[in-house]
C-alpha cells in the first residue's frame, strides 16, 4: 500500500482489499454499518441505492441487504454474520443465507475491521472469495471504484454523527 490513508489492492488470487483513514472514532464506523437506517446512507455506490436492510448483528444473526440500480432493479444480498466484536470488527458471509443454511452460490466472505490510530480510525474492509473465478468478476464488476466510492459515502456520514 503506498498511500497511507487510501489504499485498494488485490493481495493473492482470491482477496481484494480496501484500507481507508477516516477522521471519526470507530464506534461511529461500527454503528453506521450495524443500524439499518445508516447503511441505507452510504451501503451503495450512488447512483445504485439500498432500499431495505435488515439486520441480527450477532455470530449466526442473519442479514439482508437489497440493493437497487437506477432503473429500480432490486439486487437482494441474504448473508450471515459469522463474527460481531463490537466497535473494532465485522465477519459476514454469504455462504449461509439464513439460520445457517447454506447458499446456493456463495461468492465472498466479509472482514471489516475498524482500528483506532490516533483518535481516527484505520478502516479496512477485505473481500475473501472462494475462487479465483469470483475475484476475478468482482474486480472487473468494479471492486476499486465501487468499494471506494462507499467508502466515500461512509466517510462523509460518520463525520455528521
Amino acid at each position: 500500500m503506498t498511500n497511507p490513508t487510501h489504499a485498494s489492492e488485490r493481495v493473492g488470487d482470491r482477496e481484494l482489499r480496501l484500507s481507508r483513514l477516516i477522521d471519526a472514532p470507530p464506534a461511529s464506523l461500527y454503528r453506521a454499518w450495524t443500524e439499518p437506517e445508516l447503511m441505507k446512507k452510504f451501503f451503495a455506490p450512488l447512483p445504485w441505492t439500498t432500499p431495505r436492510i435488515e439486520t441480527d448483528v450477532r455470530p449466526g444473526g442473519s442479514t439482508l441487504v437489497v440493493m437497487a440500480d437506477p432503473e429500480g432493479n432490486e439486487y437482494p444480498n441474504p448473508g450471515i454474520y459469522l463474527e460481531v466484536v463490537p466497535n473494532r470488527r465485522l465477519v459476514f458471509t454469504d455462504a449461509y443465507i439464513s439460520a445457517w443454511q447454506p447458499s446456493e452460490k456463495p461468492f465472498f466472505t466479509c472482514v471489516l475491521t475498524f482500528e483506532d490510530e490516533g483518535g481516527k480510525t484505520r478502516y479496512t474492509a477485505r473481500a475473501l472469495h472462494w475462487t479465483k473465478d469470483d475475484c476475478d468478476a468482482h474486480e472487473k464488476m468494479g471492486f476499486h471504484e465501487g468499494w471506494g466510492q462507499v467508502a466515500d459515502q461512509l466517510e462523509a456520514l460518520v463525520k455528521s454523527l
